[in-house]
């Protein structure tokens, strides 16, 4: 799995960092095309697909904070062993859910237990690989985390057609398996930091977050002059402002506001918020409109994402490498404006549908576009942190692309205009391009610093300066 050019204890690292990472990443999206059939199956139309896809982000994208301090608390292998048997136990209770309420809370603890992993595994690269080998490794993961995002509607659509959408959530299991097998050989010496872990920090994102997303999703059904809809919005904006404050105050943050001092941290978050809301949207439109609007099955509208997967594995840890010799600003420039092309290009699709010549050149283009942007993102914003506060720094990053997509996905409705028929579908375009724009413009303003040079910047929380 990862390159000759490593040496054997980081190519360890890596397969245990790509697998680890993989069914956290699989099954944000691997349930997109299977969404038509659970909504089918167990009913409750638009408002169950998207809390099936969100209450796997809330905790996913709230908890990850949590573990990330978790992680340089009492290390990376710990906590990843412990995220992956969770994981396994509530891929296992998704399967068997007799309804909707059971999924979206089996879909939460799946979510919770992802947050466990991310974060650790990013960690692992970042702590044992510095400068341009750190970039190469970055890129390597990248291809195959964002290729197993990309994969999930391809592997989701065959389980639906074929078997059923409960077996979606049960290929988890090899992949879970193999990767606590190498675990177990992968001896790293950790000792727990002493750092204090905010669990009522952890509450507050959670819940804040949680209230914000039920107020968005279920706003078009109740309208927001109900008081089940404005009275959970304004006691989760508080909630989640108590979190920002505490995290000024606090002597050991969830998410260090100071990290944000750091130039490139700062600037790639924001980067990262619009292109992974981008992202989101697309997948999630994308997958279904497929399916309910031009008609095709599970697999075909699955087989719609082939071409950004192929492009991935291709071009991702080469553009990780591009990163680490000329700096991310260009490939983080260039990389969401040729997405925003290529999702415009989605303006092709009309009533009279051909994947062909209507989707498949959308698809290559967006694939190119992000082939550039994701791993020289994710390089510039963790090369920039030293590695003390690595763990902490990847849950941060790891957090706001899932915020991202949590907030974009429970704003559907209001998007596409209620329903996502064709000017849903276009709706969804416009909006998709304009992030990406936003995106590329954020990170030519913002992006300076080459992660491959040993560049002083700012002391974190008491940590050392941290340098690329």
């Amino acid at each position: 799995m990862a390159s000759s050019r490593f040496a054997p204890l980081q190519r360890l690292v890596i397969s245990v960092a790509v697998l680890a990472s993989f069914v956290t990443f699989l099954d944000g999206t691997v349930v997109t095309v299977a969404l038509p059939a659970i909504s089918s199956e167990l009913g409750g139309g638009i408002t169950t697909q998207q809390w099936v896809v969100d209450a796997y982000l809330i905790t996913l994208s709230s908890l990850i904070l949590l573990a990330g301090s978790l992680s340089d608390a009492y290390g990376r292998v710990l906590v990843m062993r412990i995220g992956l048997i969770a994981f396994g136990i509530a891929s296992v209770a998704v399967a068997l859910a007799p309804d909707p309420l059971i999924l979206i809370i089996a879909r939460a603890a799946q979510g919770a237990a992802g947050a466990l992993l991310v974060p650790s595994s990013l960690a692992l690269i970042t702590a044992t690989m510095r400068a341009d080998v750190q970039s190469r490794a970055i890129g390597v993961w990248t291809a195959f985390t964002t290729a197993a995002q990309l994969v999930g509607p391809l592997l989701g659509g065959l389980f639906v057609d074929f078997l059923s959408w409960r077996f979606v959530f049960l290929i988890n299991v090899m992949p879970i398996a193999i990767t606590l097998v190498l675990l177990s050989r992968l001896k790293l010496t950790e000792h727990p930091s002493g750092v204090r872990v905010d669990w009522l920090s952890g509450a507050l994102c959670a819940l804040g977050l949680g209230a914000i997303v039920f107020a968005l999703i279920e706003q078009p059904n109740l309208g927001w002059q109900s008081p089940a809809i404005w009275l959970p919005g304004i006691v989760g904006t508080a909630l989640f402002a108590w979190f920002l404050v505490r995290q000024q105050r606090s002597a050991s943050p969830l998410m260090p506001l100071s990290l944000f001092r750091v130039r490139d941290f700062a600037w790639g978050n924001v980067a990262t918020l619009f292109v992974y809301a981008a992202l989101s949207l697309n997948g999630f439109v994308v997958g279904v409109y497929l399916q309910q609007g031009a008609g095709l099955s599970a697999t075909a509208a699955g087989l719609a994402s082939l071409p950004m997967t192929i492009l991935m594995i291709l071009v991702s840890s080469r553009a990780g490498a591009w990163a680490g010799r000329f700096g991310p600003r260009i490939f983080m420039t260039v990389g969401p404006l040729i997405m925003a092309v290529g999702a415009l290009m989605l303006l092709w699709v009309s009533e009279d549908f051909s994947y062909w010549s209507q989707v498949l050149p959308a698809m290559i283009v967006l694939g190119l576009g992000l082939s550039l942007t994701v791993a020289p993102l994710t390089s510039a914003i963790l090369g920039a942190i030293d590695e003390s506060r690595s763990g902490i720094a990847s849950a941060v990053n790891n957090a706001v692309s899932r915020v991202a997509g949590l907030l974009v996905v429970a704003m559907i409705s209001t998007i596409i205009g209620g329903t996502l028929d064709l000017a849903g579908f276009h709706n969804a375009a416009w909006v998709t391009a304009a992030l990406l724009v936003l995106g590329g413009v954020v990170s030519w303003i913002g992006i300076r610093r080459n992660p491959a040079e040993e560049v002083e910047t700012p002391a974190v929380d008491g940590a050392p300066s941290p340098i690329g």
